[in-house]
């Protein structure tokens, strides 16, 4: 006999896959920490299902790879919006030396 189990896939592992490419790549323009967070609640959630019964779901692999690039792409978000938070400090620091030294209020 064989065994007709039809798996379901998982729910959201298509689209936590998405958003962790997407976090990755738009890291530079600071949206993929946000993205990056919103795949990582998302993997969290399937990954419970999963573990809850793993012979009923397929796409585990999709979701682990996007939990993964989901990581990824929040740490670089995340040092993007730090490098931000430096270089305005410093030019700010720069143009507040510079003004006052000019006598400019």
């Amino acid at each position: 006999m064989e065994n007709n189990i039809i798996k379901q896939t998982l729910p959201n592992s298509v689209t936590v896959l998405v958003l962790g490419i997407c976090s990755i790549v738009l890291s530079c323009i600071g949206v993929g920490l946000i993205l990056g967070i919103i795949g990582l609640v998302l993997s969290s959630k399937d990954k419970k299902l999963y573990n809850e019964s793993p012979s009923s779901y397929e796409g585990f692999a999709q979701l682990n790879a996007g939990y993964i690039m989901s990581i990824i792409g929040t740490c670089l978000g995340g040092l993007y919006c730090l490098f931000l938070l430096i270089y305005f400090t410093i030019i700010g620091g720069v143009l507040a030396t510079a003004l006052a030294t000019t006598g400019v209020k």
